[in-house]
């Protein structure tokens, strides 16, 4: 082979020399003994793409201009001199999994990349010890099962990337136009009626994730979850790809749904396939390879996978994963009730004390509130898991933990050490079910103090009224939803209120949302309440409820029974 046969003429931008030609020709001539050619391996799902540099918006502009994957070097430089980052610097840094927060503060909150949640006592006791040496402490479980740590300095960011390194954990593409973390039962493996323990599938898929560059440039941010059945769900059905065991005879398949994004009031909906557990990650990442392939790259609003799925069908979207697997799937339609749901066939399953499949044994849920710790009680928690359970902690997507594998001569013993430390155990169908996104407090874009209102609301009404049914009161700043209003019994969207012409901080307020086996997306019912109004307000939705509903009738199924106008009279006191 001469240099005119190679598929390139020139190296860094010169003719090739006769040396390099002549290596060429051997690194060509090895390769064909092999059997191979470079049409065998697989196109970079990026390369291919054909929009043009001038129709790119900012973010793939800077991306193109250097990878944030290679965006370290510039991270050390700033850190040395201590120097805040600028527009492009503070869009790559989040592939470190480092989100500055001015206006805020000037300081950068680090997102975690944990699969599965699943935390051992050695990294817990570091992470905490993390947070009170480089930052001031601020600690809290998310809504994908995951661990932020706020307030760190521009000059301790390549300090606090090593410690956490160090501990094998990662936050490398925990932001931006990455992969966010992978979600599966917390209860996995240790779930007395759980359909398959996917946490094995959910950890491997981390791997395939850290290991390929190609899932670090995706179009917008990508949400994936297993769910084997388990007493605490993973809300599936709320993610880009959702996998869903099902029993077929007396073997177990996955069933897959793509295109969920509840802030954008989105559920994912079924591929229409059956998919053995040994290809399930095989599939998932061929999915993934489609939407990075043909994701919008020029309109930020419409670049999520659900977007795609406006343009095509679900047919047509298998066909083209079928493409990139090299290989058919076995068709299925979904059958009305076939998907279960055992998670929900409990009051806030994800609080409180249940045996295990272990004989003896049993997990703790324990209730954070809306999701905050303080490393003084990360080393604690770390402390009870050794002592009494098996050295392991699992968060969930309700922003709380589980400890598993203590047993039952132990559980006393954890209950009564857990309200010593300030946690609570004992499920509640007011306090379990509330939840909030990081708020005005820490976030730019968050219209209210979700965390602080949050607390509040639940103090408020702890005071003037018990339920007998549990209710999920989700509180999020802004319409990115990331605590997901839209799926709450009761859903408060931040909004800027207005009291004598001053602009408060309020909420718009909305009922009837679920997931799983009550999926909906809620509906407003009131619009622009300030914050204290909202507090009496939700107490009169609450009592207009009890007055009004049917024999043990869930909030939700009762809002569903009546137009806006009629619950509006009801929440308000005028039916």
């Amino acid at each position: 082979m001469s240099s005119q046969g190679f598929p390139f003429q020139t190296i860094n931008g010169g003719a090739i020399s006769q040396d390099q030609e002549n290596y060429l020709n051997g690194f060509f001539a090895g390769i064909a003994a092999r059997g191979q050619r470079f049409g065998d391996v697989e196109p970079n799902p990026v390369a291919g793409r054909t929009v043009s540099d001038e129709d790119l918006i900012f973010e793939e502009r800077v991306k193109r201009e250097l990878h944030p994957l290679d965006a370290y070097p510039v991270l050390l430089e700033h850190a040395s001199a201590n120097k805040a980052p600028g527009k492009e610097e503070i869009f790559r840094f989040k592939w470190n999994g480092l989100f500055f927060l001015t206006p805020n503060k000037e300081a950068f909150m680090a997102r975690l990349r944990i699969p599965g949640g699943r935390l051992q006592t050695y990294q817990l006791r570091e992470l905490a010890n993390i947070s009170k040496e480089i930052t001031t402490g601020y600690v809290q479980v998310t809504t994908r099962a995951n661990l932020q740590i706020r307030l760190i300095q521009m000059k301790d960011t390549p300090e606090f990337l090593r410690r956490v390194q160090h501990i094998g954990l990662h936050t490398r593409g925990s932001g931006a136009d990455n992969i966010r973390n992978l979600t599966v039962n917390p209860t996995a493996g240790i779930d007395p009626v759980e359909i398959y323990n996917a946490m094995p599938l959910c950890e491997e898929m981390g791997q395939i994730i850290l290991n390929d560059r190609a899932y670090y440039d995706l179009p917008r941010k990508f949400n994936i979850a297993y769910d084997g059945g388990g007493l605490i769900g993973s809300v599936e059905d709320t993610n880009d790809i959702g996998c869903k065991a099902v029993k077929v005879g007396d073997e177990v398949r996955f069933r897959i749904a793509l295109g969920g994004a509840t802030g954008h009031k989105a559920f994912a909906n079924d591929l229409g396939v059956l998919v053995k557990p040994s290809d399930l990650n095989k599939v998932v990442s061929a999915v993934l390879k489609v939407y990075i392939a043909n994701g919008n790259r020029t309109d930020r609003k419409k670049a999520r996978l659900k977007h795609l799925l406006e343009k095509w069908t679900l047919g047509q979207y298998l066909e083209e994963t079928e493409k990139v697997l090299g290989f058919q799937l076995e068709r299925s339609v979904l059958e009305k009730g076939a998907l279960s749901y055992p998670a929900q066939n409990l009051s806030h399953s994800h609080v409180g004390v249940y045996p295990q499949k272990q004989s003896g044994l049993y997990y703790v849920g324990v209730a954070v509130p809306v999701g905050h710790l303080s490393p003084k009680q990360m080393i604690r928690i770390a402390e009870i898991a050794d002592l009494y359970g098996s050295g392991e902690i699992r968060l969930t997507v309700w922003q709380n933990f589980i400890i598993p594998n203590i047993p039952e001569a132990y559980v006393e013993t954890v209950k009564k050490t857990l309200v010593k430390a300030g946690l609570h155990w004992q499920q509640s169908n007011l306090r379990s079910g509330v939840i909030a996104c990081t708020g005005s407090a820490y976030c730019k874009f968050a219209q209210a103090d979700t965390k602080s209102h949050a607390l509040q609301l639940a103090d408020y009404l702890d005071k003037r009224l018990k339920l007998d049914q549990p209710v999920n009161i989700h509180f999020t700043g802004c319409p990115n939803s990331c605590a997901q209003h839209y799926m709450g019994d009761i859903g408060m969207l931040g909004a800027r209120a207005k009291i004598a012409g001053e602009s408060v901080d309020g909420y718009h307020i909305f009922v009837g949302g679920g997931f799983g086996a009550t999926r909906a997306v809620g509906r407003q019912v009131f619009t622009a309440i300030d914050f204290e109004s909202s507090k009496t307000l939700v107490e009169k939705m609450l009592r207009g409820y009890l007055r009004h509903r049917e024999v043990d009738e869930t909030f939700q199924s009762f809002t569903s029974r009546y137009d806006l106008n009629g619950l509006q009279k009801i929440f308000s006191n005028e039916e």
